[in-house]
């Protein structure tokens, strides 16, 4: 049972501990999209939803007008929309809070990175374009949807989220792909590249991170998909090994090779 919630929030922009990012801005608790490996899953424990992750979703109606007026703090300072929820989960549909959130500012002009998983965010080109700093990212973890829709099941699909890379990048708007999570033996991480590299200006890597909370889940989907890899996944994580190792070294040469400007944030 999906549990919807609007509430009101004390405060909208946060500092951030991300990289490279001063502050972030999340118009949602939850996500609906149900990704398997969803670290932001902890935000649980800051709610009272009994809800499992991705089965509850609660709501910052009062998002946008928690954006300061005419403010120059936030000038040429960093804001992320989306560090642990997707500001275009399909709810954004309805609500529009992420597109408030945009047009509120619009003054200040700080500089915007988004990342999402969702085609949604091409309606919002128009204010995007607006922005003299701004970086949207679309996430890819695999090239195949079947195996999308095993890990990522609400999250909209893989050739509409590299249709809507290639409308901000006609829309003169700077791109990346976040490759993220590589799934050792299913992630074509070379594959995603070949496919994007004409529409995004940036490549970002991050491997999958198996945090105690997320075990379950992916030893559960392995047995019920991929019963072959659960033994090869068990040696990656729990012996000693350079698997990450030489993935890394591999993309690193490979993005020297074919200069490629990326950026690999992997979990060891």
């Amino acid at each position: 049972m999906l549990k919807i919630k609007e509430i009101k929030a004390k405060s909208i922009i946060q500092k951030s501990a991300l990289p490279g990012s001063d502050y972030v801005i999340n118009p949602y608790i939850g996500c609906l999209h149900g990704c398997i490996y969803c670290y932001a899953r902890f935000m649980k424990r800051f709610t009272n939803h009994p809800e499992p992750w991705g089965k509850f979703i609660d709501i910052k109606v009062n998002a946008p007008d928690l954006i300061p007026r005419d403010t120059k703090k936030y000038k040429d300072k960093s804001i992320g929309i989306s560090s642990v929820t997707d500001a275009y989960q399909p709810i954004e549909g309805k609500y529009k809070l992420t597109r408030g959130v945009l047009k509120k500012l619009i003054p200040p002009q700080p500089d915007l990175w988004i990342l999402t998983k969702s085609d949604l965010i091409i309606r919002d080109i128009d204010l995007l374009k607006q922005f003299k700093k701004c970086v949207v990212g679309v996430s890819l973890s695999t090239l195949d949807d079947k195996i999308r829709k095993e890990v990522e099941p609400l999250a909209a699909s893989v050739e509409r989220r590299i249709n809507a890379l290639k409308k901000l990048k006609e829309a003169g708007i700077k791109t990346y792909v976040f490759i993220s999570p590589i799934f050792p033996f299913l992630t074509d991480w070379q594959g995603i590249i070949e496919k994007t590299k004409n529409f995004a200006g940036e490549f970002w890597f991050e491997n999958l991170n198996l945090y105690s909370s997320l075990r379950n889940n992916i030893y559960s989907w392995l047995k019920n998909h991929h019963p072959e890899l659960a033994e090869r996944y068990q040696e990656i994580y729990f012996t000693k090994n350079n698997y990450w190792n030489k993935v890394e070294k591999e993309i690193a040469d490979y993005g020297r090779k074919n200069k490629l400007d990326f950026k690999i944030y992997f979990h060891h």
